[in-house]
């Protein structure tokens, strides 16, 4: 066996205080991406944009599937419902031969 020597890893430094943080975004350079807030959302403007006709076609895309999705529990639900009526009439039916047959013995 080889005798490995075990590593010991540096500790970890204490994470910057506040103060060190605001100090850091203060001395960036005007054009540094990170210290600069995110863009304003952009506002589209009239019915014509393309942005508006994106969401319209989106939200009659989500009251589709809305739409769908309440047909398919409502068919669902008949179908159970279905079942358990020919699971009813399916034991009814084999009580009924069954009488049938010793009625014939």
């Amino acid at each position: 066996m080889s005798s490995k020597a075990k590593r010991v890893l540096p500790t970890r430094p204490d994470p910057p205080s506040a103060q060190q943080i605001l100090a850091d975004v203060r001395g960036s350079p005007p054009g540094d991406p990170v210290c600069q807030p995110p863009p304003a959302p952009r506002r589209d403007r009239g019915p014509g944009s393309p942005g508006t006709e994106q969401r319209e076609r989106l939200y009659r895309q989500s009251r589709s599937y809305v739409e769908m999705n309440q047909r398919l529990q409502e068919s669902r639900e008949r179908l159970r419902e279905r079942r358990e009526e020919l699971r009813r009439a399916g034991a009814t039916l084999e009580r009924g031969i069954a009488e049938m047959r010793e009625k014939a013995c």
